[in-house]
């Protein structure tokens, strides 16, 4: 009877000696997997880093590049699109003394559109950038250009995300048209804004401004 009691003691030893080191082992193997786990989270905070300032360089670049753009909506697509062309009309459509320097000038990159729908936007650079920024300045004063049996608009030519983003104060910009006392404007290149009672505040999202309206400005 004591032998059997032995070898079982014996057999019961050996098992827990054997489930003891297979738990030291799990334990060292969830260690190293939690190091390693740690390290890629890191790594990947620092790529998230990397591939965020790489996006806000090539947003700035693309910006750069078009700070000499213009668009003009509203232009026939039956109407020659030609750097000559576009400089007339520009120089027709403000009253300017010369027409504009332009580099190049072409219609929006997209299949020409169907009977009935409105033509693609032109995209125009011009050579100088106080030309580009003559003619936005009088565009902004003109809005909407009736000649030659068309109406023409000129906006600038924003990044896609800058449009975005610049957009996205549509509604705040809207509830802000007619209120006394309040003057506004968008910063290039996507911040609002607000000029009341003398005190200047600038917003960097919607959601900011729509607070400050709220609190601050009284709706007519």
């Amino acid at each position: 009877m004591e032998s059997e009691i032995r070898e079982y003691r014996e057999s019961v030893t050996s098992e827990l000696t054997s489930l003891a080191a297979t738990v030291r082992g799990m334990e060292e193997s969830l260690s190293a997997c939690t190091e390693d786990v740690t390290l890629l989270q890191n790594d990947v905070h620092r790529l998230n880093a990397i591939v965020e300032n790489l996006q806000n360089k090539c947003e700035d670049l693309e910006a750069r590049s078009r700070r000499n753009n213009i668009r003009l909506v509203g232009v026939p697509e039956d109407k020659i699109c030609s750097t000559a062309s576009i400089a007339a009309l520009l120089q027709q459509a403000f009253s300017l003394k010369e027409a504009p320097r332009l580099d190049r000038a072409h219609r929006a990159l997209f299949p020409a559109p169907g009977r009935g729908k409105p033509p693609r936007v032109i995209v125009a650079r011009c050579h100088y950038f106080q030309d580009c920024a003559n003619i936005l300045c009088l565009a902004r004063e003109k809005q909407r250009i009736k000649m030659d049996g068309m109406a023409i608009s000129v906006f600038p030519d924003y990044t896609a995300k800058t449009a975005k983003d610049r957009a996205a104060f549509n509604d705040v910009r809207r509830q802000l048209r007619g209120v006394e006392g309040v003057r506004f404007g968008i910063l290039f290149p996507d911040r609002l804004r607000i000029t009341y009672k003398g005190e200047e505040k600038t917003f960097s999202s919607p959601e900011e401004a729509q607070k400050y309206i709220t609190q601050n400005i009284k709706q007519r």
